[in-house]
């Protein structure tokens, strides 16, 4: 007889129709899908939700072709990428960050912009220590970087002799690990290991941002070619409702429904 019901259970389980749904793009908003997914395939079993990276062009690109149910996006779309059904599902501070051994605990915007374009590459001018300033960017195809350019940089090219890492948590090793690094990192990822810093005298906190104080701010994006299939829907509406905008929220993410 145990026998038996295990046998009838799993045919049971079996016989459930299942759903796949594939999700690509931003390095920066992959790992808040991922834990998004994991809460929405445990309400859902019978899903299966495929997170990868790629960067948010190559998650636009992916969406627009249709190789993708979802394409993920951390910057605003350029013109020709503007035939894409966008959801805005968060907004994101872009904090700057230091290694907490730093002293500097504020810049101004324009200070920032300095220092990635390469006009001041010196501690000292800023008012610590004499030693070379190790900037840290994102690679050219990332929204975080796009995002940056356009929020803080303006038309002011960051120079070429910066380090480039290829996701927000390689930066945020390198400024954690390197006394006299800066960078710049999807807020929700800031902890301990590092310390933003405020500017122009305004802290990155979700609060700050709420009330429009604080200024480098990027929405985070889905992208569907045309309506989304009903699978991908079924997830970007968990993502919107009260139960997905709390997870976003207690990931430091300011939601778009609070």
């Amino acid at each position: 007889m145990f026998f038996l019901i295990l046998s009838c259970a799993d045919k049971k389980n079996s016989q459930i129709k299942r759903y796949s749904i594939t999700i690509a793009g931003s390095t920066s908003v992959m790992p808040f899908t991922e834990k998004l997914a994991e809460y929405f395939m445990v309400g859902h079993p019978e899903y299966i939700v495929n997170v990868q990276s790629g960067g948010s062009t190559a998650g636009i690109q992916a969406a627009i072709t249709g190789t993708v149910d979802i394409g993920m996006s951390s910057r605003e779309l350029k013109d020709e990428e503007k035939v894409l059904n966008e959801i805005v599902i968060c907004y994101d501070g872009i904090a700057v960050i230091v290694n907490p051994v730093n002293p500097i605990n504020e810049l101004s915007l324009e200070q920032v912009r300095d220092i990635f374009s390469g006009k001041i590459n010196n501690w000292k001018s800023l008012g610590w220590i004499d030693r070379k300033i190790d900037a840290v960017t994102r690679e050219e195809e990332s929204g975080t970087r796009g995002a940056f350019e356009e929020l803080v940089m303006g038309k002011i090219h960051i120079d070429d002799g910066i380090m480039v890492q290829d996701s927000n948590g390689s930066v945020k090793e390198v400024i954690a690990t390197d006394p006299y690094a800066i960078g710049y990192v999807s807020l929700g990822m800031v902890d301990e290991k590092v310390k933003a810093i405020k500017i122009d005298g305004v802290e990155p906190t979700v609060e700050n941002i709420r009330q429009k104080k604080y200024k480098i701010v990027r929405p985070f994006l889905y992208l569907t070619k045309g309506k989304p299939k009903a699978e991908a829907e079924a997830f970007i509406n968990f993502v919107i409702s009260k139960e997905g905008q709390g997870i976003l929220k207690k990931e430091g993410l300011v939601p778009v429904n609070d």
